[in-house]
């Protein structure tokens, strides 16, 4: 198996497969492959924790799905290709037992057998553009590599012992799971995002690596919001298409 990442903006992930080599994304992550390369529905990724109902359910309740898609070349070798959904980075992270790593809601793309995606927290905020969406972190654990897709531009760090970096939460992009982390709320100071429930912050307490992204989709969707409320007729049908961008930015 070889991974190779092209471009820059956007960026594709494409997987060299050998005769009967495999990977496994979340449903939905596929944007082309050769047609030697076939699919199917899976709900075990063969990693710890990924057999039976409860697995499923927690990766469901992550944000994943109740099914993975496993890709697997047949005869010969195959290509495979996932593609950034929007401006930003994919990074390889491997996985090992007691080396699990935390994502946002929607950064995993993909991973080798073994990768198991669960629930890893969900938080809940009143108002604001996130409204009954919250914070959703997946946690990735088992044996093999992923790709994690993080938007915008990318900032990592390390943190030492007891060292704590407190972040939006749509900044977190990913980190590792021996850092500890907590939800904090500042009363009295409304959030244009989050609403009137308080300005919500994620405090990141190594040791560990940290990637924090730049460009969270709610903040995107909120930067464009403005153009919705534009009149006229030209205005409406931009404020129809940019409204199927922003809808879909906020339920996917």
């Amino acid at each position: 198996m070889q991974a190779d990442i092209k471009g820059s903006t956007m960026p594709v992930l494409e997987i060299q497969l050998g005769p009967g080599e495999e990977v496994i994304s979340a449903h939905g992550e596929l944007s082309w492959m050769t047609a030697n390369v076939q699919m199917s529905q899976t709900t075990n990724t063969g990693g710890p924790g990924g057999r039976g109902l409860l697995g499923t359910l927690k990766r469901a309740v992550g944000g994943g799905g109740l099914f993975l898609t496993r890709y697997q070349a047949q005869g010969s070798a195959g290509l495979v290709a996932f593609a950034a959904k929007v401006p930003g980075h994919i990074v390889p992270v491997d996985v090992a037992p007691g080396r699990g790593v935390l994502v946002h809601r929607h950064g995993w793309i993909c991973g080798t057998p073994g990768i198991t995606p669960t629930i890893a927290l969900q938080q809940s905020f009143r108002g604001g553009l996130w409204g009954g969406e919250g914070f959703v972190l997946q946690r990735l654990e088992g044996q093999g590599r992923a790709w994690i897709e993080l938007s915008g531009e990318l900032s990592q760090y390390t943190l030492g012992p007891g060292q704590t970096m407190l972040v939006h939460p749509g900044h977190v992009g990913m980190f590792e799971q021996q850092v500890q982390f907590t939800i904090t709320r500042v009363p009295g100071i409304a959030n244009k995002i989050f609403g009137g429930d308080g300005y919500h912050l994620v405090a990141l307490t190594g040791p560990g690596q940290i990637w924090l992204q730049s460009m969270p989709l709610p903040n995107l969707a909120h930067a464009l919001e403005p153009y919705l409320a534009r009149e006229g007729a030209v205005a409406a049908g931009e404020g129809g298409a940019i409204g199927g961008i922003v809808g879909g930015l906020l339920r996917g």
